[in-house]
């Protein structure tokens, strides 16, 4: 066949259909297309091939053992029109030796690796090359379409990042390198979805996301490891370093790099953030605050203090974690009623009798707010994620738990993501629940209670009712963050609304807990016996100060402030509780929102030390995407105390669009300090200088002390 038709060359256009297909970035050499929009590949031949036009085929196959009944292999003529929904093949320009043809893959087509055959006259099969198929965000008839452009160009194109943690009520924003567009991470990813022998269903993105959520939390149980207990400043700084999706997708993957510990596992649903956009699955990264976890389903959670009012063991009902990460997908769900399509939540679970690929729902947004039971077992644990209550044990000394009137915080709140576009958090919460207090929460909390009250036995004990409780109540207000090495006020506002003068013990304690509510260690605690009049309220403020603990919270931990009340002549406590923030010097960069391309641009970084104590052993690292050749670092002078260290950088922006510089710190006293500013790179006015891709940075940048 090669010889009677002579093929003389074969392009697939790699760079143009790239480019139209939103795959550039990946790669110019690898034919890399999106499903259901058509690409051209042009043929030459050694000599006139027009008799040949009705005899040739194109035949593309995927899979290793490809089938057309199972959709991994298709024929497609070029000489008549085929299925307008399926495969087509058509030339779009010829002469005597050479042909360009325009292919069209289905809507629904198998994604991943393909081989582009030539066939004439049902004779030997002659191979053109590969390419690799992906889903379509911009294809209508695709189960992955996106009306908005500007959503699209967030959710799958945008490699820079932003993740929330910290507190409901103090907000902290870590910069992130999705890095989707990597090379090697897009082998990655297609090499963990070939995990999945069932090639067949790989056109079903419920099914793809599935497949890598559960490979994806399989690795990660292999990898999580407990927080080693080092003292090695330097040691803790690597080990907390996680900038990106990158290194740990090649951890997992490849065994380099280093692994992920317990408490940074919450960069596990931006990796799954990473290979889903990478496969072209519109996707996001969402935190929730006060996060009801390990209920099974229940909407209570246990939480157990002393008579000192320091938590001192966990319940068997689940534990409220002070924030949690998970990933959201975009998709119709065909399968399921009208109105289930949209955000989809990635939720893996423990493989069942070892079945890891079937480890891992796809849970509708919609069916958590409306409490859907019935859908999925996953989505009882996800109502209760934002839904549940707490209920608070006094424990004796003797153990016995006896239960205190608390007013627990709003759970699951300000569930948050990075807005369309724009460097900001967009509180989501409206998406997964009703607004509190609403008539539409009360008849989904009441059906979803008799719902589970159909399938087990409820045996546990209401928190107290506040109208039967004894008047006594508890306020505490507390600052959301505390400055490392300083202090802040917070006050105890006691009610004694009876008409007896009450005797009462006060106990507050402060204790370090990590973000999924493990407690870490006890830092202090205080004790005070005072007399409340009657029909009076009594107003105690106090300090909190780093000097008064007892050693320091750990790196990446929060502070818990507990303050209980008990009167002395009754078993009654009211209890409050506030989760602090520690909150650690900031750098600050300054540089122009706009930039062009291939012209230096200079950031101006100072950090300010407020301690006692000089930052020693400074050492600097910038880096972004686009922006910067190579992480690049430096080493500084001291900042002493009370002073400002100003340095500046020079760097040549080499792509264009939306980037982000982020500039790091290690000294003696802390690791990772970050931040990040975003700038916009336009294209030069006139043409621009295209030789170089290589950036200049100064040898020794300026640096001044105040």
């Amino acid at each position: 066949m090669g010889q009677a038709l002579g093929i003389k060359s074969c392009d697939f256009q790699a760079a143009r259909n790239n480019e139209e297909h939103h795959t550039k970035a990946i790669s110019s050499q690898r034919l890399i297309v999106r499903r259901g929009q058509p690409f051209a590949i042009s043929m030459q031949f050694r000599a006139p091939v027009h008799k040949f036009l009705k005899k040739v085929v194109l035949i593309a196959q995927t899979g290793e053992q490809p089938s057309k009944a199972k959709g991994t292999q298709a024929t497609l003529p070029i000489s008549r029109p085929g299925d307008p929904k399926g495969w087509n093949a058509e030339v779009e320009k010829r002469d005597a030796q050479s042909w360009i043809i325009s292919v069209t893959t289905p809507a629904d087509a198998v994604i991943g690796q393909y081989w582009l055959l030539l066939q004439v006259s049902g004779r030997k099969q002659h191979l053109l090359g590969q390419f690799t198929l992906l889903f379509n965000p911009w294809a209508r008839e695709d189960a992955v379409f996106l009306e908005n452009e500007a959503e699209r160009e967030e959710y799958l194109l945008n490699q820079n990042g932003l993740i929330y943690l910290g507190t409901a009520d103090c907000i902290q924003e870590e910069s992130w390198d999705f890095g989707q567009f990597e090379g090697d991470i897009f082998d990655l990813s297609l090499a963990l979805l070939s995990e999945d022998k069932q090639v067949e269903q790989w056109g079903n993105p419920v099914r793809v996301a599935c497949i890598l959520g559960a490979l994806l939390h399989a690795h990660k149980e292999k990898s999580v490891l407990p927080i080693p207990q080092t003292k090695d400043a330097q040691e803790e700084a690597l080990l907390n370093k996680r900038r990106g999706s990158v290194p740990i997708l090649r951890q997992w993957l490849t065994g380099q790099g280093r692994p992920v510990y317990s408490g940074q596992a919450w960069v596990l649903a931006a990796v799954a953030c990473t290979v889903l956009r990478c496969l072209g699955i519109p996707a996001r990264v969402v935190t929730t605050f006060n996060s009801a976890q390990g209920t099974g389903g229940g909407l209570l959670v246990d939480e157990y203090y002393n008579e000192e009012g320091l938590q001192n063991r966990e319940g068997q009902r689940g534990r409220i974690w002070i924030f949690q990460t998970s990933t959201e997908c975009w998709m119709t769900r065909p399968a399921l009623d009208r109105g289930y399509g949209g955000w989809q939540i990635l939720y893996p679970r423990a493989p069942n009798g070892g079945r890891v690929l079937e480890a891992c729902d796809l849970v509708p947004v919609r069916a958590v707010k409306e409490g859907k039971l019935e859908l999925t077992p996953a989505v009882s644990d996800l109502f209760a994620m934002v839904n549940a209550s707490c209920v608070v044990w006094k424990c004796r000394e003797e153990g016995t738990p006896e239960l205190t009137n608390f007013n627990t915080k709003y759970v699951g709140n300000n569930i948050s993501t990075k807005g369309v576009g724009v460097d900001r958090c967009e509180d989501i919460t409206q998406n997964y629940k009703y607004p509190e207090g609403s008539l539409q929460e009360k008849e989904v909390l009441e059906r979803v209670q008799k719902e589970r009250m159909k399938h087990e036995k409820d045996n546990g004990i209401r928190p107290p009712s506040l109208e039967s409780a004894e008047p006594l109540y508890l306020f505490l207000e507390a600052p959301s963050s505390l400055p490392l090495g300083g202090d802040a006020q917070f006050s105890v506002t006691l009610h004694n609304l009876s008409d007896q003068e009450k005797n009462v013990q006060l106990s507050l304690g402060v204790q370090a807990v990590y973000y999924n509510g493990i407690l870490v260690a006890e830092l202090w605690r205080e004790k005070q016996l005072l007399t409340l009049t009657a029909n009076l309220v009594q107003k105690i403020t106090n300090s909190l100060s780093f000097s008064c603990f007892e050693r320091s919270p750990p790196e990446n931990s929060f502070l818990r402030l507990t303050a209980m009340v008990t009167h002395s002549e009754s078993s009654l406590s009211c209890f409050a509780q506030e989760d602090i923030a520690i909150w650690r010097p900031r750098l600050a960069i300054e540089m122009p929102k706009i930039a062009e391309q291939y012209q230096p641009l200079t950031a101006l970084v100072s950090i300010h030390n407020s301690l006692h104590d000089p930052m020693e052993d400074c050492v600097i690292s910038i880096f972004g995407r686009g922006l910067i050749h190579r992480e690049r670092s430096y080493r500084l002078h001291s900042v002493w105390p009370r002073k400002t260290l100003r340095t500046q950088f020079q760097f040549t922006p080499t792509q264009v669009g939306l980037q982000m510089l982020t500039v790091e710190m290690d000294c003696n006293m802390f690791q990772n300090l970050t931040n990040y500013r975003s700038v916009t790179v336009v294209a030069p006015e006139l043409p621009a200088y295209t030789s170089s891709s290589s950036v200049t940075l100064p040898n020794h940048p300026f640096e001044s002390t105040i």
